[in-house]
């Protein structure tokens, strides 16, 4: 449950423990442990799983007699390990203790999300009436993004004698956090190597198997047993092969606690400016200060950084919203932009997705541009790295310019596995996911989304223009004239929708003409064309020299943005040509027989059937388009395509799809919360809210323990700061058409919009304030339904908003 910034498990509960690992997850951008509990190994109960940004493996399995190539986010060493028992006076050391033993008979975990710490507190009692309680706090610095530090308190009660404590750091182990992956191989790490360097550092350093990262973790375990046992205790350090521990002997008893300190660096050959991932490692942890002094250091890096994200809603969904946030922020922080990695679609938070980018920055990126803009350029930079992998992929069937991967990791190539499992029947299945050639229309949806938030000319004009030029170069060379129906057509691919893979019965992958897909395209193409008519003369001759544009492609380029081809039938809008023909599924029927039926695929594959045959899709897919593009954007877009979309229209395609999805993704809520906000409004909360808890009550059936789903949690942040308000930055200008939610009617924000860090926008009773710092900086300009306003610098307006609801367009 939550309360304010505090997020709080009381009892201890095996089955949910997992799901409680992963949402009380530590990161700092740069890696991130999950929230298990240090005194428990893996199991089918625990799953420790410490993650660093960007170091991934590749390994080769069987599957049905081939091989398969997958790479993986790797788990690395785990450094939580600290076990204890009691020695009392006079009688047999008792058992090594964790929260699955008998003695247990209270247990406590809170985040704390101020502070960016995990709190504990177990008691045990055994059949003498003896009890220990032991408080544990845990951190992973979000200053110094290589350390790492458990605080335990021990305390005894109607005992004395010794406390055993065990701390080490565990090499031993393997990519086992997702039960459909664990036919695969899995031990990513080898050349394992344990040291000491003191009574108190221990260290351990291995290597990945293909990738060669090395990898060095240093553990310093201190512990303080009070004045009237002088401190004393005896430690012994232990190595092993895999493994290394220290293990430590503490007077204790009723009037004094003791304390155990245990402090960790992590580092790999990934990292700049060091000669040894062991040296940084070893000096870092010898080096860092008393537990107190990282806390505070730790606290301080949290308040900086919670004031550039100021995001206020009151009740319930605020809670929610503050622990995505949280976990946002944890993945993607400050330290994010110094390195070479993309979006993780589950976070730093376990091993679904294989840790994965796919296209969930699309949801994440809107709401870091007017935050920590810093964040959206770097992981834009890691795009535009991978932009000669994305080239020489569209070579490689036949096409120009870029074709980004479905899904990417290190090397941008595609890593969307050729088959998967289908839990339900225990089938191997061909992946056509990787037809989901959209992805390249997010990356340029950013690159324009954050050139528009920012202001950067500069990175528009030069790795932004290259993007997007080679993106549109791929859509214009991807579409084929049709004389049947006088338009371009785009054959071949997937939509968003995903569980559409083919057309029935046929052997050819892929479908034609996704609108999402073909209506998206169009809008690269146009923005990639007014872009290099817009660029300086100077900067247009370097781009075309460097991607080696011909002028005249500017003009295929504007004649196929203007005809593409955009399917209809029965008066809405066809998700794809043909979908119209596809038989209608018996809802009622699968929801009455299975209950749950998010995951509709799954389903009719055990039953021998295939979803290809039915009008049912996995998540928005035509409805995106009210996610990507103002209802204004949208309707030019199809006139600009020869069509009218006017209010019915889009209205009733909205209709037609919400009654034909399954929801088997979490952004799919998401998505239509947004739309059905200028739609229905009415329909709208019921969408948010399942948005809102879809990890925090795993609505997805046992996802979220795999790892987080940080597009849905951005998304849901994102819903509250561009989505109620109808927030567009454009023309050096805030545009807004607000369309609140009851529910949501009363928030505050803290905006960093272009050359000002601090504009306050507060939502109450149908009024806007907006509020802008002091400075010599030019005021800022608002559009509110149609009418211009500058607030200048030391200022705040009260802005009425209308009182009628927007229109579909």
């Amino acid at each position: 449950m939550a309360r304010g910034w505090i997020w709080a498990y009381e009892g201890y509960d095996p089955e949910k423990e997992r799901l409680r690992e992963a949402l009380c997850t530590l990161g700092n951008g740069y890696f991130a442990t999950r929230g298990a509990a240090p005194e428990t190994p893996a199991g089918e109960t625990h799953y420790p799983g410490t993650y660093v940004a960007g170091c991934y493996n590749r390994l080769t399995s069987t599957v049905q007699g081939r091989q398969v190539e997958n790479e993986d986010m790797v788990n690395l060493p785990d450094w939580l390990p600290l076990r204890y028992r009691i020695h009392p006076a006079g009688s047999r050391p008792g058992p090594w203790l964790t929260p699955d033993h008998a003695h247990l008979v209270d247990h406590r975990q809170s985040l704390d999300l101020r502070g960016g710490t995990l709190s504990r507190r177990s008691v045990y009692e055994d059949r003498k009436g003896r009890r220990l309680t032991v408080e544990q706090e845990r951190l992973v610095h979000m200053g110094d993004p290589h350390l790492a530090a458990l605080h335990t308190v021990f305390t005894a009660e109607g005992w004395s004698g010794e406390l055993e404590v065990e701390s080490g750091i565990d090499g031993d182990v393997r990519n086992a956090g997702v039960a459909r992956y664990r036919e695969l191989a899995n031990r990513h790490l080898a050349g394992w190597e344990t040291g000491t360097e003191s009574e108190s550092v221990v260290w351990l350093r291995c290597r990945t198997v293909e990738s060669d990262i090395g990898v060095a973790l240093a553990a310093r375990t201190v512990a303080f047993c009070g004045p009237e046992h002088d401190g004393r205790h005896k430690a012994e350090p232990r190595q092993e092969p895999r493994t290394v521990h220290q293990t430590l002997l503490l007077p204790l008893a009723p009037a004094s606690d003791a304390v155990v300190d245990k402090t960790v660096a992590l580092f790999t050959s990934r990292d700049p400016a060091i000669g040894s991932p062991l040296r940084a490692a070893v000096s870092a942890v010898e080096g860092a200060p008393p537990y107190a002094l990282l806390l505070a250091s730790h606290r301080r890096a949290w308040v900086d950084l919670w004031h550039q994200v100021k995001l206020e809603v009151p009740g319930e969904p605020g809670h929610i919203l503050r622990l995505h946030l949280f976990h946002v922020l944890q993945t993607l922080s400050p330290h994010t932009a110094e390195l070479d990695v993309g979006v993780p679609a589950r976070g730093l938070h376990g091993e679904a997705y294989r840790g994965h980018v796919f296209w969930d920055e699309l949801f994440v990126l809107p709401f870091l541009n007017l935050h920590l803009p810093e964040i959206s350029r770097g992981l834009l930079d890691y795009r535009h790295r991978r932009l000669p992998a994305a080239c020489a992929a569209a070579r490689a069937v036949g096409r120009a310019g870029a074709m980004y991967p479905w899904q990417s990791a290190d090397e941008g190539r595609e890593e969307t596995q050729e088959v998967h499992l289908n839990p339900r029947s225990g089938h191997w299945l061909p992946d056509r996911s990787r037809l989901q050639h959209h992805v390249g229309t997010a990356v340029a949806y950013n690159v324009w989304q954050y050139c528009q938030a920012t202001g950067d000319t500069e990175y528009l004009y030069s790795k932004g223009a290259e993007m997007l030029m080679q993106i549109a170069r791929f859509w214009a060379d991807s579409a084929e004239w049709d004389d049947t129906v006088a338009r371009y057509r785009i054959r071949g691919v997937v939509g968003p929708d995903e569980y559409h893979t083919a057309y029935p019965d046929s052997e050819a992958d892929g479908l034609d003409d996704n609108t999402y897909t073909n209506v998206s395209a169009a809008w690269v193409l146009a923005r990639a064309g007014e872009l290099c008519r817009d660029l300086p003369a100077s900067r247009r001759g370097q781009l075309l020299e460097l991607i080696r544009l011909d002028p005249a492609e500017l003009d295929h380029w504007e004649d196929v943005s203007r005809r593409l081809y955009v399917p209809h039938h029965r008066g809405v809008i066809s998700q794809f040509d043909r979908y119209g023909d596809l038989a209608e599924l018996d809802w009622d029927g699968y929801r009455g027989r299975y209950g749950d039926i998010r995951r509709l695929d799954r389903i009719l594959e055990a039953e021998g059937d295939t979803v290809n045959r039915y009008q049912a899709s996995k998540q928005a897919d035509v409805l995106m388009l009210g996610y990507l593009f103002s209802p204004k954007e949208l309707a030019a877009l199809f006139r600009r395509l020869g069509h009218e979309l006017d209010d019915d229209s889009w209205r009733a395609t909205v209709d037609y799809y919400v009654r034909r999805t399954s929801h088997g993704s979490t952004l799919s809520s998401l998505v239509h919360a947004w739309v059905l906000a200028r739609v229905h409004r009415e329909d709208a909360w019921a969408y948010c809210e399942e948005a809102l808890i879809g990890d925090v009550a795993d609505i997805q059936g046992g996802t979220t323990e795999e790892g987080i789903h940080l597009g849905a949690m951005a998304g849901t942040l994102d819903f509250v700061q561009r989505g109620m308000t109808g927030l567009e930055t454009r023309d050096d200008a805030l545009w807004l058409a607000p369309a609140t939610l009851p529910q949501l009617s009363k928030f505050r924000m803290r905006l960093r919009f272009r050359r000002h860090w601090d504009v306050d926008m507060r939502l109450r009773a149908e009024r806007l304030r907006i509020a802008v710092p002091d400075s010599e900086r030019p005021g800022v300009r608002v559009r509110l339904d149609g009418s211009a306003y500058v607030v200048a610098p030391g200022t705040a307006r009260w802005l009425e908003l209308p009182t009628d609801m927007p229109g579909g367009t």
